[in-house]
């Protein structure tokens, strides 16, 4: 088979490359590197659907003669590239939503569209409890003395940020997906508590974990509340006013999920009036140019810029999932994660 594994910055060819090796003797395959700073104006409908996108469909497409695989993470995938190569069979974006290609116009076709879910679940999972580390611990404030020109004159000047052992906290996840699974795993080793909110969970979530079947029950007796829920249009602002208000007194918010599940301002305003005791957020709505995230005024607050999955190893996996799957095609072995199954399939 002839494979095009197009790289990005966030991506570069390097981690297909490695994945790759094993398939290097029995296909062809071709690498491109898309520009970052190469200027693409959207205009087609297929091109103005997609988001998260680096590079031009049609330096794309230019790579595309005789292409049975295409492979992206974050390249733009539109009807122009499809059409590119009348041998294409499989399309594969090493992410978990491939919002950067044109999934009507690739089931339209009849074309499979492989991605790669739960590839930085380990990764996230671990910023997530040292998020909790840190608020537990009262870090941000601690180095934000320090950095503010505070001098460390003895050994009693740790008593200006007392703070909490993680064991005997309770930690409320509000989604029990691949991550929240991961972080309750971490979680639980530390001594922590752990109750499990999400209302689309069909198994059975296991001891000691307590499963909730209302939020407002887990956000009164929560120590610290994490999400990992998926973003839609029914939990949009899900931690506005109302269920910030719910929290108890001093919990902390974390957020490594989706920045549309927080309503930034009422979060703003739960910990100016002392609320809620710290967040961390991975996730945020973009501050004005130049200027730190509004929400940075706040001593107690953590905000980083989306790092959840920069990880080698996360990148590293994700082609890896993609090998797999050019694998199965190659066998005649059913491909395993189809985000168009059904469409394709019908």
């Amino acid at each position: 088979m002839r494979i095009l594994a197009v790289g990005d910055s966030y991506m570069p060819t390097g981690y297909f490359r490695r994945a790759f090796a094993p398939l290097e003797g029995r296909h062809e395959i071709a690498y491109l590197q898309v520009d970052r700073e190469r200027e693409f104006v959207p205009a087609s409908e297929s091109e103005l659907g997609l988001r998260e996108y680096q590079g031009d469909p049609a330096e794309i497409a230019g790579a595309m003669a005789g292409v049975e695989v295409l492979v992206v993470q974050g390249a733009p995938v539109t009807d122009v590239v499809l059409d590119a190569s009348d041998r294409l069979r499989l399309v594969c974006c090493a992410r978990g939503g491939p919002v950067n290609v044109d999934m009507r116009a690739v089931t339209a076709r009849r074309l499979p569209l492989v991605t790669t879910p739960g590839k930085n679940a380990e990764a996230v999972a671990d910023l997530t409890i040292a998020f909790i580390v840190m608020l537990a611990r009262r870090l941000p404030e601690a180095q934000g003395f320090l950095a503010d020109g505070g001098q460390l004159k003895d050994n009693w000047e740790g008593a200006r940020f007392m703070g909490r052992d993680l064991r005997g906290l309770v930690l409320g996840l509000v989604g029990f997906g691949q991550v929240g699974q991961r972080v309750a795993v971490r979680a639980l080793a530390f001594g922590m508590d752990v109750l499990v909110y999400d209302p689309y969970c069909e198994a059975p979530v296991p001891p000691p974990l307590i499963h909730e079947a209302q939020l407002d029950d887990m956000l009164g007796c929560a120590d610290v509340v994490s999400l990992h829920a998926r973003a839609s249009s029914e939990n949009s602002e899900l931690f506005g006013p109302a269920n910030l208000a719910k929290m108890r007194p001093g919990a902390v918010l974390v957020n490594t999920a989706r920045e549309t599940l927080v309503d930034e301002t009422a979060l703003d305003e739960a910990l100016r009036s002392g609320h809620l005791g710290g967040a961390a957020l991975d996730v945020v709505h973009s501050s004005p140019p130049g200027l730190p995230h509004p929400l940075l005024r706040h001593a107690n607050v953590i905000v980083t810029p989306h790092v959840g999955g920069a990880t080698e190893e996360t990148l590293l996996q994700g082609a890896e999932m993609i090998a797999q799957e050019i694998g199965r095609l190659e066998s005649g072995e059913p491909l395993l994660n189809v985000a168009n199954r059904e469409a394709v399939e019908q």
